[in-house]
């Protein structure tokens, strides 16, 4: 078993200096060690990983970490990131991957709303999975059509929570960031959070917005940093304004 949490006999034989601090080296030493194998590869290093664990947890001050299965695909590195404190929770690519996840792991969020009928099924008739499972919504006809699959007098209440816009329309530039739900605004935030919340089969219970101009986009890449960085300080301010 994969475990982050290093033991005293492993951290005492910790180097000072981290190999990956050296890439000339490093990835040169990566790519020796797999000479031997067919491509396509997937190299892990576990010292690289147990300090990028740790070091998440350090940054982010005691917030929870849900780790995103679409960026790290390996399960024993989920299973293993799960157990270190700091982390809770799962954020799924899809209703089918969040299902096998769901075997073992009882916070999962759907990133995305889903129309995967044949899963959506799955999930109206297990009464666990639906009550871990967190569905993805931004439009009453995505309730519709659960509805649709299943009658809610006829299924487990699904879970779901909102996903709304964190893009920046900014004054003279107009839109910077990704076109990923229709509700921008915290008016039109709410009024969808009343008509889901009334609605027979259905348990608001989370909210969900990625600022994607911010955090899936690098701030020192070379040229155009300066703008770069003004463009996320002024999106920032203008979040903190409408959360």
């Amino acid at each position: 078993m994969l475990e982050l949490i290093a033991d005293q006999g492993h951290a005492a034989r910790r180097p000072t200096a981290h190999a990956w601090e050296d890439p000339a080296r490093w990835w040169p030493r990566l790519t020796e060690a797999t000479a031997h194998l067919p491509a396509p590869v997937a190299v892990i290093d576990l010292e690289a990983l147990r300090y990028n664990t740790m070091d998440m947890v350090v940054r982010t001050g005691g917030l929870p970490i849900r780790i995103a299965t679409k960026s790290v695909r390996v399960r024993e590195v989920i299973d293993a990131a799960l157990r270190v404190p700091g982390y809770r929770g799962l954020l799924a690519f899809t209703l089918a991957e969040a299902l096998w996840l769901a075997e073992d792991h009882d916070d999962i969020v759907l990133a995305y709303p889903t129309a995967d009928r044949p899963s959506l099924e799955r999930l109206l008739a297990d009464e666990q999975a639906a009550a871990r499972i967190t569905l993805m919504v931004d439009d009453e006809s995505q309730l519709d059509f659960i509805d649709a699959v299943v009658a809610p007098a006829a299924r487990p209440r699904v879970r779901i929570a909102i996903d709304a816009d964190a893009s920046w329309r900014a004054p003279a530039l107009g839109h910077i960031g990704v076109f990923r739900s229709p509700l921008h605004t915290p008016d039109e935030v709410a009024r969808f959070a009343r008509r889901a919340a009334e609605r027979d089969g259905f348990r608001l219970v989370g909210l969900q917005m990625y600022e994607a101009q911010i955090a899936g986009q690098g701030d020192d890449t070379g040229s155009g940093d300066t703008l770069i960085r003004t463009v996320q300080a002024q999106s920032r301010q203008e979040l903190r304004e409408r959360r």
